[in-house]
């Protein structure tokens, strides 16, 4: 194998530049909060919620532009048999993101919520927090990972470099510098990032934390709402290049090039039109820079799901589930730890699993099935509490799991109407077996039982634990009738007396009501009249409190 050293050269120095302004954006907001009496942590996870429009929109973009965003529509439009109608991504993102900026990012930014699992904790305590972060951290973890093996794949095709050092390298270098900075290292690396995804590739030719992170970091709720658009946009014009990548593939005449006769699609080698292009097309350091613009896509995405992964779990599950009496020194350090420890296990199983994209695509299906019906609930429905929540888990995990997955080969249970069977060839092993194709759209279908099921086991509950006909002693989820209690303080308790964690509510534009580890949730007589009111309209429900 022969190995370019001008294209070694272009990824050393593009990698030195990321780490520099990685290391740069940590330097430069080391002491970001202090003032207002920021926690640390929460400086961290939400980058001191000071995150204006210009990097706030271009960490938005990065973030969903990621390395199989940009692979998938070159080959989606390469393809004769889909071209650019199929090419779904770039007008799927934008429309999710401006549905986020329309419904979400403002009731989750104006009340305060650090991560996307604070809502579920308050309303539903500590243990439902605890079940939801299991999905949401399945998907980030198989997405970093399914990226990661996308870079090694296109770095092979480009340099000739080994597959495996070039996963390392890369997840040790997002690692690095989203351990030294947080947020803001991957906020101002992303610019940088995206610069150069646009620029490289013009020389060629919502229910996941990683939006919510960006949300919850805004200066305001406005700028919020402000931030999903300007992504929504930024998403369709990124997707420009790829589409004009898979354009020329489809035309050109591979005969005339040194790539073979045999075109890319003929040898299954499709899904790598992109790299295929740059390399085969366009002139040696032209490559180079596209190279660097695929790799950047990559960090881009990596970065930001080992960073939301670990803010989940140091804040929703060590600390407000098992260390409510923390230091904010505690938490940064598990917040240190787990990104080490998230971000080796997406490298090793890009590196070893052969099947992480079936994995991705199903833990990504149990967000959308899950978390996404959930946070409806949580938002925007009056009256549902924590028997319904666990309802509505076991409902859409049974129904999509019980669908199948074929990449998986995870035969299904449940035979939904329209089944039918077909040979097809494994994409990992290559042989060819019958598989189980479901064509109703059971994914939706579980997620809309998901949240039919959230709501009515949550009334049925209400009933029979309010007009009597189940002892409220059998209430063992705390979850109706211990509202009634002494030791529930108000609706925004999420622990005990003595120990009660504060959620900061935000004023209009500037943060910092801001907290200590006692005061993860605010309480309501500490904020202003008018927040304290737009609350109360917004809220799903003035009577839900949380577990003990």
């Amino acid at each position: 194998m022969t190995i370019h050293v001008e294209g070694l050269v272009a990824i050393a120095i593009f990698y030195l530049l990321i780490l520099f302004v990685g290391i740069w954006a940590a330097w430069k907001n080391k002491h970001s909060g202090e003032a207002e009496g920021t926690d640390r942590s929460e400086t961290i996870m939400v980058g001191g919620r000071d995150i204006g429009l210009f990097v706030g929109g271009f960490t938005m973009t990065a973030t969903w532009v990621g390395g199989g965003y940009i692979n998938g529509t070159a080959e989606y439009v390469y393809l004769p048999d889909y071209g650019l109608a199929w090419a779904q991504a770039p007008f799927g993102y934008a429309l999710s993101l401006v549905v986020g900026g329309l419904f979400f990012a403002k009731p989750m930014r104006s009340r305060g919520y650090v991560t996307m699992l604070d809502p579920f904790q308050q309303l539903y305590g500590k243990r439902m927090g605890g079940l939801l972060f299991i999905p949401a951290l399945m998907g980030e973890i198989f997405w970093s990972a399914a990226i990661l093996s996308a870079l090694g794949a296109t770095l092979s095709v480009i340099v000739d470099i080994n597959i495996k050092m070039s996963v390392v390298i890369s997840a040790l270098i997002a690692i690095f510098y989203t351990l030294v900075g947080g947020l803001y290292s991957v906020a101002y690396t992303d610019v940088v990032q995206l610069f150069c995804i646009f620029v490289g590739l013009m020389l060629g030719g919502i229910p996941w934390q990683v939006y919510f992170q960006r949300v919850l970091s805004a200066s305001s709720a406005t700028y919020a709402q402000v931030l999903s658009f300007l992504a929504a946009f930024g998403c369709l014009v990124m997707a420009v290049p790829s589409v004009l990548i898979g354009a020329i593939g489809a035309s050109t005449d591979w005969n005339q090039t040194s790539y073979g006769a045999i075109a890319p699609k003929d040898k299954e080698q499709a899904d790598m039109i992109l790299p295929i292009v740059l390399q085969h097309l366009c002139p040696p350091f032209v490559s180079f820079f596209g190279l660097g613009a695929v790799s950047a896509a990559v960090m881009s995405s990596a970065d930001s799901s080992i960073l939301s992964a670990s803010s989940m779990f140091a804040r929703n599950i060590y600390q407000l589930a098992f260390r409510q009496s923390a230091s904010d020194r505690e938490i940064v350090w598990v917040m240190r730890i787990t990104i080490f420890v998230f971000g080796g296990l997406a490298t090793i199983m890009a590196l070893v699993t052969g099947t992480v994209y079936g994995l991705w695509y199903l833990s990504s299906d149990l967000v959308y099935v899950i978390i996404f019906p959930q946070l409806l609930s949580v938002l925007f429905i009056k009256g549902t509490n924590t028997y319904g929540s666990v309802a509505a888990y076991l409902f859409g995990m049974l129904l999509r799991i019980g669908g199948g997955e074929p990449y998986l080969r995870l035969p299904p249970f449940i035979y939904y109407p329209g089944w039918t069977t077909e040979q097809r060839m494994h994409p990992m092993t290559g042989e060819m077996e019958e598989v189980v194709i479901q064509k109703f759209p059971f994914k939706t279908v579980s997620m809309l039982a998901s949240f039919l099921g959230n709501v009515a086991v949550s009334y049925l509950a209400k009933y029979l634990f309010e007009s009597g006909k189940i002892s409220h002693k059998y209430d063992f989820l705390d979850a109706v009738v211990s509202k009634h209690s002494g030791e529930i303080m108000d609706k925004t308790t999420l622990v005990t007396r003595g120990n009660n964690i504060g959620l900061s509510e935000m004023s209009a534009v500037k943060p910092r009501l801001s907290v200590t580890l006692a005061a993860a949730f605010t309480r309501r007589d500490t904020l202003p009249k008018e927040t304290v009111e737009e609350e109360e309209e917004s809220s799903p429900d003035s009577s839900h409190h949380d577990e003990e």
